[in-house]
C-alpha cells in the first residue's frame, strides 16, 4: 500500500526520533508537501528533510497538530488488523493490572492509539474518538472490539471539546447491541453505576483508582468532605471504608442524585449526604458556619485546559486549597489533586507548601501519587503524564 507523503522541514524529526508521535504545522515542509493538499484523518508517510521515511500518521491539515503518528513500519497502515493487535496488547496489560474487567481498556498515546480511549464496564465498552483519523477508521475500530473484547454493547460517546477542534460533529450512538443508561463498576471493592450517557466523559474517571484506595487506608473514623464530588468516587469509597460520615459537594443536582444512588448501592445511605452548590461558595459558607472536618478531598476539573490559562488556574488550585485547610481539624488530612496536564507536580506541591505557610499551618506530605495501570504513561510523551494526587497531613505551626 502506497500513502502520500508528509515531509518535514530540517531537524524537525528530534521529537520523534526521542519516541514521540505528534507533528506540528509549523514542522512541516509545507513547499514540498503543502498541507492544502490533504484531508482530514488521512494516513500519510513521514519523512525527514532528507527523505528518510520516519514511518506512518494520520493527519489533520487544519489542526496544531497536524498529524500524529501511529506506526514506525511503512508497511503497517491503521487497519483493521493493526487495531486487533493494538487491543490484544492493551488488553494483556490491563488483564495483569486488575482483577475485574473495569478499567481503561485504551488510553491514547500509551497504548499506540492516539485519538482513542475506551472505558470498560465489564461486559460493555464507552469508546470516545477525538482525532479525524480515528473517527475515519470507526467501523474498523468497532470491528477490532467485537473481535477481542466480544462486549454485550457498544456505545460512542462522542462529544468531546477535541472532536470540535477536529472539525467533528459530537454525537452519542450505540455502535453494536444496547447499552443502558447506567452502567455497572467495581473499583476498590466498592460499586457504583456510571451515568455513561449523562455523565462526565465516559461516565466514570478510573483515572484515580489507585489514590482512591490510599484515602480508604486513612478514612476509618473520619468526617470526610469530598469537594467536587462528580457521582461520589472518592466519598462513597471513604465511607465504605469506614469514614463516620462523608459529605459530598457538587455544582450538579443529576451528580449530587447520583451519589445518593451510589451511596445506597453499597448500603451506606446513612453515612453520606450531599449539598449542590458551587465548591467555593460551598466551602466559604462551611467555613462560616465553623464545620470541621477530618480529611478534606479536593478533585477539581482541569483549572487550567490551556497553557494560556496557567495563572488564572494555578490561582483557582491555590483558593480551594487554601479553603479546604481552613475547614480542618487540628490534625487533619487534605488530599489534593489535579488533572490538569499543564500544572507540573512540583508546583502543585509548592501551592501546597506555599497555601500552608499563608495560614500558618504545619503541613507534611505523606503520600504523593498518580494515574493507575491503566492510564499508562508513554516515556516519550510527558503529555501523558497528567494527574496528580497528594494526601497531605496539616497542623498547627511548629
Amino acid at each position: 500500500m502506497s500513502f502520500p507523503i508528509l515531509r518535514l522541514q530540517s531537524n524537525a524529526d528530534r521529537r520523534l526520533r526521542a519516541g514521540h508521535l505528534w507533528i506540528y504545522s509549523n514542522e512541516v515542509d509545507v513547499a514540498k508537501t503543502p498541507l492544502t493538499q490533504f484531508q482530514a484523518g488521512q494516513q500519510v508517510m513521514v519523512e525527514n528533510a532528507k527523505g528518510k521515511a520516519l514511518g506512518l500518521a494520520y493527519i489533520n491539515p487544519n489542526t496544531l497538530i497536524c498529524a500524529r503518528l501511529f506506526s514506525r513500519d511503512t508497511d503497517l497502515g491503521l487497519t483493521r488488523s493493526l487495531l486487533v493487535h493494538r487491543l490484544n496488547q492493551a488488553l494483556s496489560l490491563r488483564e495483569r493490572a486488575f482483577d475485574k474487567p473495569c478499567y481503561r481498556l485504551v488510553f491514547g498515546e500509551a497504548d499506540g492509539l492516539s485519538g482513542l480511549v475506551v472505558d470498560r464496564f465489564y461486559d460493555y465498552l464507552v469508546v470516545q474518538i477525538s482525532t479525524a483519523g480515528m473517527e475515519a477508521v470507526r467501523d474498523d475500530i468497532i470491528d477490532a472490539l467485537l473481535k477481542v473484547i466480544k462486549p454485550a454493547g457498544i456505545l460512542l460517546k462522542n462529544d468531546g471539546k477535541m472532536r470540535a477542534v477536529e472539525g467533528l460533529d459530537e454525537y452519542i450512538a450505540e455502535a453494536y447491541g444496547q447499552v443502558p443508561d447506567f452502567l455497572e463498576l467495581e473499583e476498590n471493592g466498592v460499586k457504583f453505576m456510571a451515568p455513561v450517557r449523562e455523565g462526565q466523559k465516559t461516565g466514570w474517571f478510573y483515572d484515580h483508582r489507585m489514590n482512591r484506595a490510599r484515602v480508604q487506608h486513612y478514612a476509618k473514623g473520619l468526617k470526610v468532605l469530598d469537594v467536587f464530588s462528580y457521582v461520589g468516587g472518592w466519598g462513597v469509597q471513604a465511607a465504605a471504608a469506614g469514614a463516620d460520615s462523608v459529605t459530598c459537594i457538587d455544582a450538579s443536582a443529576f451528580a449530587t442524585e447520583q451519589v445518593a444512588a451510589n451511596a445506597a448501592l453499597n448500603g451506606l445511605e446513612d453515612k453520606v449526604t450531599s449539598i449542590k452548590s458551587d465548591a467555593f461558595d460551598a466551602l466559604k459558607a462551611l467555613a462560616e458556619e465553623k464545620e470541621r472536618f477530618d480529611m478534606v478531598i479536593l478533585d477539581p476539573p482541569a483549572f487550567i485546559a490551556r497553557r494560556k490559562d496557567k495563572a488564572k488556574g494555578e490561582a483557582a488550585y491555590q483558593r480551594a486549597n487554601q479553603l479546604a485547610m481552613r475547614l480542618l481539624n487540628k490534625d487533619g488530612l487534605l488530599v489534593s489533586a489535579s488533572c490538569s496536564m499543564h500544572l507540573e507536580k512540583g508546583k502543585l506541591t509548592e501551592i501546597l507548601r506555599s497555601t500552608s505557610r499563608t495560614l500558618d499551618r504545619h503541613l507534611v506530605m505523606l503520600e504523593q501519587g498518580g494515574q493507575g495501570a491503566d492510564h499508562p504513561v508513554h516515556s516519550a510523551i510527558p503529555e501523558t503524564d497528567y494527574l496528580k494526587s497528594v494526601i497531605c497531613r496539616v497542623l498547627p505551626s511548629f
